[in-house]
């Protein structure tokens, strides 16, 4: 490493290219509302022969100067999957202002990071994706774990990022670095383009020796916006909201990334608008708040979904519109319903023809409530709200309190969770039953504090997913909520927890099968048909023998974990308190019964059934999925 100059005097300082990329994402930093923090605090990595010579050796380079401005901390997982799963649940934690980058080797170790990708990318949060990729000189080709494609000598196994990739570059000059770098931070900083950003790093180009400009490693501060609505469109969807005598607000996941929940709170109290979540924006208005209806869609309250029913006008702050949210869209049933969307992305604001209001959340509430100044629903609305989330409320006490042997149901489990967790202590989940349960009966005043990652519901996220959110907020109790199918899927990085010594408590529900699909498969009319864990039953050959000996606690024990196991609620609950009590990674191990009983559902989600059948159950099942179809339409 020397110090010189360019032929136009400039001064040039000679590093690698993986030195250079370290030395770059250590100046990034993120600025909203005056508060800078470094956008890329660390590096997740599994080192293989593609990257240990390049970013492992430039890793250990800065880590060497001690901490500092130069320095880019070192994490070390145990699958590349898990890494990108706790980078994202770190960003989302941080509100997108915040995340990390992942390096992994070539072939196979690339591309366990797509599903990850994925998952950032469909949830619109930032993560940096660093594949190591084959000789950009192709002196040695085909090297170990290389793709030969017939039609092309540039193509390699991490073209599979570009689509899962909100910006995807090939690194195969070391001068290429210059613009690609920037072109990444620019979508990662970018709350309607942010995802996955993929730079792929071939094995020699990251070795590879430059003459960098000093000037590229500058601090550099990228500005987070919050964008205002327009006068007309401001004047227009208010004009939609004044003429509505039932209106409903969605809040999703836009309002918890822009800090919003002061200005929801404040524009459902001026206007008494109730507010309905999604799960991502769950929390935003605490449950118990007078305007909060609860959870809305395929898997809400009744509640919200009673009131969408008969919305005339909707108001969408920050949400997709995910068919769970619109329950397949038969939830919002008024023939007349008129929409009015809030979203930094006018993807979104666009949907369901609405009248558009391309904002930040933050800004565009304030905006909205101003006015609409003077304005409100009529009594006998709010009191129509109130009386239904009250009966909701009932509903879920009933669903936390039943008693139900010789196994508890999951919702007792959850009730106990909620009884002794603190409001600032963070569930975690993704994927399975759990996730409805959640949607239904949790009782958020937190927004922070709930954490189910729903737009691609990735089993095996949560695990990895607690190890991220610890790292970004190690003031709260985390608490992963997993369920035997996903902790079978991604268990590992219990180690990372462990390694880092990180307080985690992890509570495995386990009920010998799939609940989720189980239940979807019997109202289809496939009779939970590979939905359990049993042996293969010799004569039926069929998997429907005896229950699998699976002991996943003492799975938990040899990845290092501490484990308690409950055998009913009972235990659960004093397993709780014990685990909150300790200092390390503890893991509650309790069984629940796989078929319920469920809490009570009020919206449909469209799973298309067997048209032609030669079982009864498919045929009632088809005759039942019809019916729900009539009620299904566009929103013109």
């Amino acid at each position: 490493m020397s110090d010189s100059t360019d032929p136009t005097g400039a001064a040039t300082v000679r590093l690698t290219t993986a030195q250079a990329l370290v030395r770059f994402l250590a100046a990034q930093y993120s600025e909203r509302d005056g508060v800078e923090q470094r956008f890329i605090p660390g590096a997740w990595g599994i080192f293989g022969h593609g990257n240990v010579a390049g970013l492992g050796q430039a890793l250990l380079q800065a880590a060497r100067t001690g901490p500092g401005p130069g320095e880019l901390p070192y994490y070390l997982a145990r699958n590349e999957q898990g890494m990108v799963h706790a980078a994202v649940a770190f960003a989302k934690t941080r509100n997108r202002l915040q995340t990390f980058a992942c390096s992994a080797s070539t072939g196979p170790g690339s591309t366990n990071m797509v599903t990850g990708a994925a998952l950032a990318t469909t949830n619109r949060v930032p993560v940096l994706l660093l594949p190591s990729d084959m000789f950009a000189t192709r002196r040695p080709d085909p090297v170990l774990q290389q793709l030969e494609d017939t039609r092309g000598g540039d193509v390699t196994v991490n073209d599979v990022f570009r689509p899962v990739s909100k910006y995807f570059d090939r690194v195969t000059r070391p001068e290429q670095l210059i613009p690609a770098a920037q072109a990444a931070m620019r979508v990662l900083t970018d709350p309607v383009e942010t995802g996955a950003v993929t730079l792929c790093l071939p094995q020699d180009v990251q070795a590879e020796a430059h003459d960098w400009p000093t000037a590229f490693f500058r601090r550099r501060v990228w500005h987070i916006g919050r964008p205002l609505p327009e006068p007309d469109a401001l004047a227009r969807a208010a004009s939609v909201i004044r003429g509505a005598e039932r209106p409903l607000l969605v809040a999703g996941g836009g309002v918890v990334y822009s800090e919003a929940e002061t200005a929801l709170r404040a524009f459902a109290e001026a206007t008494g608008v109730p507010v309905a979540d999604t799960h991502a924006g769950k929390g935003a208005l605490p449950w118990d708040h007078d305007r909060a209806v609860g959870g809305i869609g395929s898997t809400g309250a009744r509640s919200a979904n009673e009131l969408a029913r008969e919305a005339d006008v909707v108001i969408g702050v920050g949400t997709r519109y995910s068919d769970f949210t619109t329950a397949s869209h038969t939830v919002f049933a008024d023939p007349d319903v008129t929409f009015v969307n809030l979203n930094v992305a006018r993807l979104d604001a666009a949907k369901h023809a609405a009248a558009q209001l391309v904002s930040d959340a933050r800004t565009g509430l304030e905006a909205l409530r101003r006015e609409l100044a003077g304005w409100e629903v009529g009594a006998g609305y709010r009191a129509r709200t109130r009386e239904l989330a009250d009966e909701w409320a009932r509903t879920t006490d009933a669903c936390y309190a039943v008693d139900h042997g010789p196994l508890p149901a999951q919702t007792a489990v959850l009730g106990a969770l909620n009884d002794v967790l603190d409001d600032r202590d963070v569930v975690i989940n993704a994927a399975g039953s759990m996730p409805g349960d959640l949607q239904m009966l949790w009782r958020a005043r937190d927004p922070r504090a709930y954490h189910v990652e729903y737009a691609y519901s990735c089993m095996g996220y949560e695990v990895a997913a607690g190890t991220g959110v610890k790292m970004a907020d190690p003031s709260r109790e985390v608490v992963v909520l997993v369920g035997d199918g996903s902790y079978l899927m991604m268990a590992q990085e219990i180690v990372t927890m462990v390694s880092e010594g990180l307080k985690v408590i992890i509570v495995i529900v386990q009920n010998h099968g799939f609940a989720s699909i189980g239940s979807l498969s019997e109202s289809l009319g496939s009779q939970r048909f590979g939905t359990k864990y049993r042996y293969r039953d010799p004569d039926s050959g069929r998997l429907d023998g005896p229950v699998l000996p699976v002991d996943l606690a003492a799975n938990a024990a040899s990845l290092g974990a501490r484990v308690i196991r409950a055998d009913g609620i009972t235990e659960f609950r004093a397993a709780l308190t014990e685990a909150k009590a300790a200092e390390t990674t503890t893991v509650v191990h309790v069984e629940t019964d796989l078929e319920g009983p469920n809490p009570p559902g009020s919206a449909w989600w469209d799973v298309p059934v067997s048209q032609v059948s030669e079982l009864d159950s498919t045929r009632d099942a088809y005759r039942t999925y019809r019916s729900h179809q009539q009620g299904q339409r566009h929103y013109l």
